[in-house]
């Protein structure tokens, strides 16, 4: 007879948010996490009195006001405003894409100039069938050069004619003052973190860390009527056919003394720079410590035994990912859910958004 209704590996920001209201509805949960902390890949730590990101900044951004209320009830968020800048040989960009960016490299003034000027540059394409024609047929070699060529090459590991437009249509392109890197209408950070928040969430909810889901999974498996699984879902079925392909990273964090870069974020996207952004974190949270916390984001290739942080989302991998999926819906007691359980680049509020429905479906 199983102990809980629901099973639920993996404690990051879709098994915590699933967990939480499946116990709000009287259901009994057990969490269980392999790593040595909750929040998953959004997790933070405080060092010198700093919120630190420890696998990358995480900013919470949505336009969805139930998701915003939802998240509100377990942290007060900050106002930070996501304004990361650019460095290409020793010059620094206003970023995303926008007016100033335009007056930085071409001395333009106004919207109207600026839309000149595109249509000047841009290298038209019919069918833009990978990501560099498209970027071309929008702003052209320049700025395709100094802001996008070098950082996905980078990042992705690949050239990016080899990569779908969809990679770099999430970044605006603006003919406006406006540098905020997000649209939605709500921004900003927990005070105090992402665990803090997710410690609260999960208050009263059996929870196991260093847990390996696999170690002991038919003892897990029997432990409750359903199974949510939010890994990698290759590594659920033991790679039978394959496995999926993602980018990975590595971090190097220092505490240095004073300010090093005055920005929150920093990308760095000449090729011939070895890491992709610089991240300062006391500014996350407009603090002016006598320490700062710096880490320096280095993409990496991935293996099994890496962090996987970004799905290759081409033609193969989705194919192969449709395999595992429909593999798993042959078992009635397993759901899978989350970033890697469903192949995906997955924002935080729609990682919540879509646990917030999985509960609904399941528990009346």
């Amino acid at each position: 007879m199983p102990q809980y209704d629901f099973l639920v590996a993996g404690a990051g920001l879709f098994g915590a948010t699933f967990a939480q209201q499946a116990a709000e509805r009287g259901k009994k949960v057990l969490v269980i996490e392999k790593r040595p902390h909750i929040a998953g890949n959004c997790h933070t730590e405080i060092l010198e009195g700093i919120v630190m990101h420890k696998y990358g900044p995480h900013i919470f951004h949505t336009s969805n006001s139930n998701v915003w209320n939802y998240v509100n009830r377990f942290a007060r968020f900050n106002q930070f405003i996501n304004r990361p800048k650019v460095m290409y040989k020793d010059k620094i960009y206003s970023f995303p894409i926008n007016l100033m960016t335009m007056y930085q490299l071409w001395g333009v003034k106004t919207p109207a100039e600026a839309k000149r000027r595109l249509r000047e540059v841009a290298i038209p394409s019919r069918d833009a069938r990978n990501l560099e024609e498209w970027i071309l047929s929008q702003v052209g070699q320049e700025i395709y050069e100094i802001f996008i060529k070098g950082y996905t090459k980078k990042q992705w590991g690949r050239d990016p004619t080899q990569l779908p437009p969809s990679i770099i249509k999430r970044i605006p392109i603006r003919l406006s003052f406006d540098d905020n890197y997000y649209d939605d209408k709500y921004q900003g950070i927990p005070a105090g973190g992402y665990t803090r928040a997710l410690q609260k969430m999960l208050e009263g909810i059996d929870v196991s860390l260093n847990t390996d889901y696999f170690s002991r999974k038919q003892y897990w498996d029997a432990m409750a009527s359903m199974v949510l699984y939010t890994g990698r879902v290759d590594e659920l079925f033991d790679y039978k056919f394959g496995q999926l392909e993602y980018r990975s990273l590595r971090f190097e964090t220092k505490v240095l003394d004073g300010t090093l870069q005055g920005n929150a974020v920093i990308n760095y996207t000449a090729e011939d720079v070895p890491y992709t952004r610089v991240v300062e974190h006391k500014f996350f949270e407009f603090k002016d410590q006598p320490k700062t916390v710096v880490t320096w984001e280095y993409p990496d290739a991935y293996g099994v035994n890496k962090l996987p942080c970004y799905p290759i989302n081409d033609a193969r991998n989705n194919a192969l990912y449709k395999r595992y999926a429909d593999e798993a819906a042959k078992h009635q007691h397993m759901l899978l859910g989350g970033r890697l359980g469903t192949y995906r680049y997955l924002d935080m509020d729609d990682a919540i958004l879509e646990a917030l429905q999985l509960v609904d479906d399941l528990v009346s």
